[in-house]
């Protein structure tokens, strides 16, 4: 215990003296909001192979900001999660199988607190579980109901290229879990026992029928079949 509280200790001295990446981020976000006339990414529907795909590192380099290209795919998932008025979205949501994630679990109370996630991994998980109604923006219009782990510690890479230890709890560690389960290719479907995946697997397909018929994004990478 003592070991992981240094380590949380040591990654929030880093996270005050460092320089944010995150910061321009959101700076560049609140001007393409002002500006308008930029979409947000098309996010991929269940059953899309892609979701189902485990995803690969994001290539970084220690101690340095991460690449152009990560924090712009950063930028474009943050825009997509606000607009789609979603907490969480994970890089295979909009068709690139990396290993990062967003999210922001309190800003629809008023008070943003984006985090980017680069190559994230959990530490470790409290015994004590909880189920609860989960949403999905891949699975649009209905829950399901999953158990997980009440606590856990979250280890990632920010975009300054840091390092951090984190321990999550409440809905900012479902949200994490929910998160990372997309990054290995799971869905909220993927951890419901059979009876219950069947029926609520039924409603969606029912509810979301044209949605479904509709042509898959052809701009996006696609995963391999």
């Amino acid at each position: 215990m003592r070991e992981d509280n240094n380590t949380e200790a040591e990654s929030a001295k880093a996270e005050a003296a460092r320089p944010h990446v995150l910061a321009d981020v959101m700076r560049m976000l609140d001007g393409l909001r002002k500006q308008g006339g930029t979409a947000p990414l098309p996010v991929l529907k269940w059953p899309d192979a892609r979701l189902s795909k485990r995803c690969e590192a994001a290539e970084l380099t220690a101690g340095e900001r991460a690449p152009d290209g990560v924090v712009a795919l950063a930028l474009g998932m943050l825009h997509t999660m606000y607009a789609a008025e979603g907490r969480g979205l994970a890089a295979p949501q909009v068709g690139v199988l990396t290993r990062i994630f967003v999210m922001d679990c309190t800003w629809k109370e008023g008070a943003y607190s984006p985090v980017v996630c680069l190559n994230p991994e959990v530490l470790d998980a409290s015994r004590a579980v909880s189920v609860m109604e989960e949403g999905c923006l891949s699975i649009p219009g209905v829950s399901a109901p999953v158990s997980r782990p009440d606590e856990i510690t979250l280890a990632y890479t920010d975009l300054d290229g840091v390092h951090v230890v984190r321990r999550l709890t409440g809905f900012e560690a479902r949200c994490a879990q929910h998160e990372l389960d997309h990054l290995d290719g799971l869905v909220t479907f993927d951890r419901l026992d059979a009876a219950r995946r069947e029926k609520i697997e039924a409603v969606y397909t029912v509810s979301n029928a044209p949605l479904l018929a509709a042509p898959t994004p052809t701009f996006l990478p696609k995963a391999e079949e």
